[in-house]
């Protein structure tokens, strides 16, 4: 399992699922360009030491990650979705990816996915952001495929 982010704009955000994937033992692919540096301090400090523990992987463009990970089954975790993410059947190899902050994805990409995904949210409420959505939706994923660190099956 793949935790993804589509061309990310708030480098916070990263460094805290830069943070995450290390935490829970899952590598976490970047889809370029993104709207920072990676020399960012804000990225350092959301991060911190568990920055140099992240497997991390940098892709120039959508096509050159889909080259790499052809066979792979992509879910987009959009708001645009009708299926609810804990209805969602997931699977150990499936790539989780998540939108930019400002806009989501832009439906090319979304169409471009195997399947797609929501968290419910009350009415009237735009979105959460986005690297809580990440660990709510990885989660679960992982809890299902039996991937959890520590658990009795991963």
């Amino acid at each position: 399992m793949h935790l993804v982010l589509f061309q990310p704009e708030i480098p916070q955000n990263v460094g805290t699922l830069m943070r995450f994937s290390a935490c829970m033992g899952i590598p976490l692919d970047i889809i370029e360009p993104c709207g920072f540096l990676f020399t960012d301090k804000h990225l350092k400090r959301a991060g911190m030491d568990y920055i140099e523990l992240a497997t991390t992987h940098r892709f120039s463009s959508w096509k050159a990650f889909c080259d790499a990970y052809k066979g792979f089954r992509r879910v987009a975790v959009t708001a645009s979705s009708s299926q609810n993410y804990v209805e969602f059947s997931f699977e150990k190899n499936d790539l989780l990816i998540m939108g930019q902050e400002s806009i989501g994805f832009p439906s090319e990409i979304v169409a471009d996915c195997h399947e797609s995904v929501v968290i419910p949210m009350i009415p009237g409420r735009r979105s959460l952001n986005l690297a809580l959505s990440a660990a709510i939706v990885t989660t679960e994923a992982l809890r299902q495929t039996q991937g959890l660190p520590g658990s009795n099956h991963g």
